[in-house]
């Protein structure tokens, strides 16, 4: 017969190369684990080790099914976790996803949080735009979802999160750098570095604008904040960010901040799939990111 345990003695067997440091591992005798191959070796219809002295190599009857075993302990671990869990205990997968500011200038520090707090959790963590970010979480690929932008989903549960605030930047050499206030009428008559569509950053921008950023003379169309800011670094033109994104170039005077007549303060928000039962882990994932 089939089972689990033999399985898993066949594994480490094969592992070890020896019975009896396979038999150590798993508290068993030399002879409950050659036992036990033996009847794995009869269900399977032959051998799957070549013997050699005391060491047992794997035949290719032998290689074959040590991938598929160990592919069969691993799912059987994963179910084991999930029906053990507690709904009171954090622990298993869980899946979030973030846009692209607050996936690479926020939510690593509190993951790491996260984890320390919940040792028995592991995070999966997904960094895109808002679009790509909305898409996943309702399709229930993600757990929880973290955007920077409007959600346009009716399917999503959205909650406010945090504040934010979008700047206008400039290299410290461009004419705008000096300058008290720039007016709305001027920002068509310079060259932007703008966010890839679907980003959240460009749709508040947009907001703000009044009007779509095609209607701007578009310099460059970049997918990742860190290639826009080296870009108006060098001068290549001016762009709109999260302040997030621009602590440290700010401090360092690498670009400067520029004032202006937008409006471009924004919420952060929180979204999840309104139909998903929340196991312990989301749960408490949504809890420390709620300050709890």
């Amino acid at each position: 017969m089939l089972t689990l345990r033999r399985l898993d003695i066949f594994v480490r067997v094969a592992e070890s190369g020896h019975a009896t440091a396979a038999g150590k591992e798993l508290g068993l005798t030399q002879a409950a684990v050659s036992m036990a191959l033996a009847q794995l070796e009869e269900y399977h219809g032959g051998p799957l080790f070549q013997r050699r002295g005391r060491m047992l190599h794997l035949n290719e009857k032998g290689r074959m099914l040590l991938p598929l075993a160990k592919d069969i302990l691993s799912r059987v671990e994963q179910l084991r976790l999930m029906l053990d869990t507690s709904w009171d205990e954090p622990i298993g997968h869980l899946h979030i996803g973030a846009s692209t500011t607050i996936g690479n200038y926020v939510l690593p520090l509190l993951m790491g949080e996260f984890v320390r707090r919940y040792p028995r959790a592991q995070v999966q963590l997904m960094v895109g735009n808002t679009e790509a970010v909305e898409q996943a979480v309702a399709s229930t690929a993600l757990d929880v979802g973290l955007i920077e932008g409007p959600c346009h989903s009716t399917e999503l549960e959205c909650t406010p999160w945090r504040g934010d605030e979008l700047l206008v930047i400039c290299a410290p050499q461009h004419p705008w750098a000096g300058a008290k206030m720039v007016k709305h009428a001027q920002l068509k008559g310079e060259s932007w570095i703008v966010r890839e569509p679907g980003s959240g950053t460009r749709e508040v921008f947009e907001a703000a604008l009044g009007f779509k950023v095609d209607q701007l003379e578009q310099r460059l169309e970049l997918g990742h904040t860190e290639a826009i800011k080296k870009a108006v670094q060098a001068g290549l033109g001016v762009s709109c960010l999260s302040r997030l994104a621009l602590e440290t170039e700010l401090e360092r005077g690498q670009v400067v901040a520029v004032n202006t007549e937008l409006k471009l303060q924004r919420q952060l928000s929180i979204i999840t799939w309104r139909a998903r039962q929340h196991g312990a882990l989301t749960r408490a994932c949504l809890n420390m990111l709620r300050g709890g």
